[in-house]
């Protein structure tokens, strides 16, 4: 895929800076954009669906500025639990009230990517199964007040303290909880420029 992919300028349509370090591990060279979407959702649609319908939602938005041979790479990370989607917190109430849902339970980590490129969107999502253990009220307010995870979806970001002490088990891709499923991402973007090529 390297060699292919210096025919395109890949942008990365996200402010997330898990994002950006994940790309960099399978792409050199791409550029970081963003715009503010209204990330909304009908109601009824299915919730394994929700962070792809998201992520396809912001490809969209590019479609009237994408260049030939520019490839965007869009995502949205949704937790769930319980058939509840678990955003990003509003306050550290908020953030409590959602690693105490999690604690002691499994829940899915569903991220959608989309790819624009040459006018199309190609969509894929992967889930992650987490499962935590029963966390103290101690732990939580400590990692609330000391790493901040207002930014992350579900109160909680796998890569730093929660995840180093709070995580018993998972099933499925690490990276995909991070935010960004680059096992699939890469094979996904062969896929297209192989398509493009033919």
């Amino acid at each position: 895929m390297k060699d292919n992919i210096k025919h395109l300028k890949v942008k990365l349509a996200s402010k997330s800076p898990r994002r950006k370090e994940l790309l960099g591990k399978i792409i050199d060279n791409f550029e970081i954009i963003s715009k503010e979407i209204e990330e909304v959702y009908p109601e009824n649609l299915e919730i394994s669906r929700v962070a792809s319908y998201l992520a396809n939602l912001k490809a969209k938005s590019y479609k009237n500025e994408a260049q030939k041979n520019e490839l965007y790479i869009t995502a949205d990370t949704v937790v769930v639990y319980n058939n509840e989607v678990l955003g990003k917190p509003n306050s550290k109430k908020d953030g409590f009230n959602m690693l105490d849902k999690l604690s002691g339970n499994t829940h899915r980590v569903y991220t959608g990517v989309s790819l624009l490129l040459n006018g199309e969107i190609s969509s894929f999502s992967d889930v992650t199964k987490v499962t935590f253990y029963e966390l103290k009220k101690e732990e939580i307010n400590y990692y609330l007040d000391f790493h901040r995870p207002m930014d992350k979806a579900g109160s909680y970001g796998i890569q730093d303290w929660m995840g180093f002490v709070g995580i018993k088990r998972m099933e499925g891709d690490f990276f995909n909880v991070m935010g960004l499923p680059l096992h699939r991402l890469y094979r996904e973007i062969e896929k297209i420029i192989s398509k493009k090529n033919e």
